[in-house]
């Protein structure tokens, strides 16, 4: 159990890094934190709607193996008893 726990544990920091790269990938649609980074180099590349799509499901996909792995490593710490 304990090499499924630090497997899991390894996934959630890569997983946490992958997603802070992505959303700061994704384009600002209003003022925010994207624009202090040069919002118009950030909308002119984003510009591709297939591109944005295919970051938006990435993003998705990596958000919920994110929250599976903190629900399962709940888990194992609750019912492992030490």
């Amino acid at each position: 159990m304990e090499i499924l726990q630090v497997i899991l544990q390894v996934l959630l920091g890569i997983t946490s890094l992958l997603l802070t790269l992505l959303i700061l990938l994704h384009r600002g649609r209003g003022g925010g934190l994207s624009d202090m980074f040069g919002g118009g180099v950030t909308s002119n590349l984003g510009a591709s709607g297939v591109a944005e799509r295919n970051l938006n499901r990435i993003t998705v996909f990596l958000g919920l193996l994110w929250i599976t792995c903190i629900i399962v490593l709940g888990l194992i710490t609750k019912f492992s008893g030490s």
